[in-house]
Parts: structure tokens; C-alpha cells; sequence
């Protein structure tokens, strides 16, 4: 016997949930959220509710907009399938926020839901040294903007903040020597050495680049980059 799902709508399985997206896109539309911020809560709203019109997921969660017990319930399974899928917590926490604002201003309802816990702040581990020749063999493959970011942190110690706050004028860079200037935290300002392949590719793309990139994306380029050296197509 096969079972009947019935796609989520309004009327007995409440709220229409792209009605919900439309008015929660409104409300994103007039607050004082950064951009970046606003177009994460879109993608993650707009993720959720692809998961949830998934017809497992839409007979499992029937009653996701239908009433709180029903909301909260479908935003937890949500959050154990993104755990599971290996998301990490601050991924997780983006997308609850997001969701959660999704049914405040989207159906009317005030959820509570149960973030993920974040590893407490510390000194990230250090590559080895096959870890660390993949990752720049990735960034070599995505191109001089890549390689530039990636052999620049790899070569220097410096983090995202001060990657993205560097100018041309920090960069002092001739034929057998270099140098690059950091700004940190509190103004602090550090001169670190170049090594020569980092400085290969610093100079190439000093050459042909197109603008600054912000934080948000040097970490997108780490992040993208790892994913690359971690394939085993790479």
C-alpha cells in the first residue's frame, strides 16, 4: 500500500510557506541588516524550504506551518540533517537564525529552536606539511587571486582581517627580497618576510587585480580551496 503525501499549503496545514518567504524577503528588505547578512538569510530560508517540500521530509513534517509544536519540530529535524550532512554549528546557527525570522515575519509564529554549539575559540591546528602542499597546489589551480590569498596566509601568519585590510603600499616586494606589512587588532602593525613563491604569486596578481576582496570573501577563497585540496579529483 502506498501512502498519500500531501504537499505543504495553506488552509489546514496553515501558512502558505512561499507566502512565508515573500514576506520574510519584505521584511529583510527593510531592515538595517548588512548585505552580506541579508543574502545568507535568504539563501538559508530558501534552503529550508527546499528540504521541507522534499516529499519524505513534507509527510515527516506535515505540520511545519501549521503550529508551533509543528514549527519547532520540523527546524529540529532540519538541524540534525544539516549537522549530519557535516555543516558546521556556525553554518547551522546562520540558517536557524534565518528560519527563525522566517516564521516571525513569514507565518506569525515566535519559535524556539536549539543552536548548535560552536568549538570554544583556540589556536587552529597546524597543516602538515602534505596538507599544506595540496592546499597550494589547489590554489595554484583556481588562479593568481587564489594562490596570491592562500600562499599569503600560508606564508605569513596573517589572518583573514589582515589580509583584507592590505594595500599595494604594504606590499614591498623586488627580486630576491619581500615584504608585507599587517595591520592586526588594535592598530597593531607587524612586517613579516615573504618567501619567494609567495611572493611569485603576489606579484603576479599585483599585476592584473581587480579589486579589494572583504573578509567574508578571502575566507570564501580558504574555505573553497580546502574543499579543493581535500578532492580526491584535485
Amino acid at each position: 500500500m502506498t501512502a498519500t503525501i500531501l504537499p505543504l499549503r495553506g488552509g489546514v496545514h496553515g501558512p502558505d510557506p512561499a507566502a512565508a518567504l515573500v514576506r520574510l524577503e519584505a521584511h529583510l528588505n527593510r531592515c538595517a541588516l548588512a548585505a552580506n547578512t541579508v543574502k545568507a538569510y535568504r539563501r538559508q530560508a530558501r534552503a529550508y524550504l527546499v528540504w521541507l517540500a522534499d516529499p519524505v521530509h513534507a509527510a515527516e513534517q506535515a505540520d511545519a506551518f501549521l503550529d508551533h509544536i509543528g514549527a519547532e519540530a520540523a527546524v529540529a529535524a532540519w538541524r540534525r540533517a544539516l549537522l549530519a550532512g557535516g555543516a558546521s554549528p556556525a553554518t547551522v546557527n546562520q540558517g536557524l537564525a534565518a528560519v527563525t525570522l522566517l516564521y516571525e515575519h513569514g507565518a506569525s509564529m515566535h519559535i524556539k529552536t536549539k543552536t548548535a554549539r560552536v568549538p570554544r575559540p583556540g589556536a587552529p591546528k597546524a597543516l602538515t606539511r602534505p596538507q599544506e602542499n595540496a592546499l597550494r597546489r589547489a590554489a595554484d589551480r583556481r588562479g593568481p587571486r587564489d594562490a596570491a590569498i592562500i600562499y599569503a596566509l600560508l606564508g605569513t601568519g596573517a589572518r583573514a582581517e589582515e589580509c583584507a585590510r592590505l594595500k599595494v603600499e604594504d606590499v614591498a616586494i623586488t627580486a630576491r627580497t619581500g615584504q608585507v606589512r599587517l595591520f592586526g587588532k588594535g592598530d597593531q602593525v607587524r612586517t613579516v618576510p615573504i618567501a619567494p613563491p609567495a611572493r611569485e604569486r603576489l606579484s603576479a596578481w599585483l599585476e592584473m587585480r581587480a579589486g579589494p576582496l572583504t573578509v567574508d570573501g578571502i575566507t570564501d577563497v580558504v574555505l573553497a580551496t580546502a574543499a579543493a585540496a581535500r578532492s580526491p579529483l584535485g
